[in-house]
């Protein structure tokens, strides 16, 4: 059974930086994309980005690029978000999530999910 465990979240002021962890267990995740999602208060769940774990090729959605970058650790099986330059709109709660096959940003072709990290940023 797929296990996935996100920490890292927090309170931190506008224009800081945070880095999301997504410690995951319970496969090898070679044809897998791990990616991360995120719900704000009374909003949809968003794609922010994703990876495909063999390889790295990675996709982010638009309000993000430049700004975070999602790595992976094979070895310790630990999905990464860094997150830079951050804005009051990147409040949300954060979910890392996977999926057998192609990076995409529909989160219904997800199989599994993180209990979520609240990110909370202040102006």
């Amino acid at each position: 059974q797929v296990q996935l465990v996100e920490s890292g979240g927090g309170l931190v002021q506008s224009g800081g930086s945070l880095r999301l962890s997504c410690a995951a267990s319970g496969r090898t995740f070679g044809d897998y994309t791990l990616a991360w999602f995120r719900q704000a208060p009374g909003k949809e769940r968003e794609f922010v980005g994703g990876i495909l774990w063999s390889g790295g090729r990675t996709s982010y959605t638009a309000s993000v690029k430049g700004r975070f970058t999602i790595s992976r650790d094979a070895a310790k099986n630990t999905l990464y978000l860094q997150m830079n330059n951050l804005k009051p709109e990147d409040t949300a709660v954060y979910y890392c999530a996977a999926r057998q096959g192609y990076i995409s940003g529909i989160s219904g072709l997800y199989n599994y999910w993180g209990q979520g990290t609240q990110v909370t940023v202040s102006s």
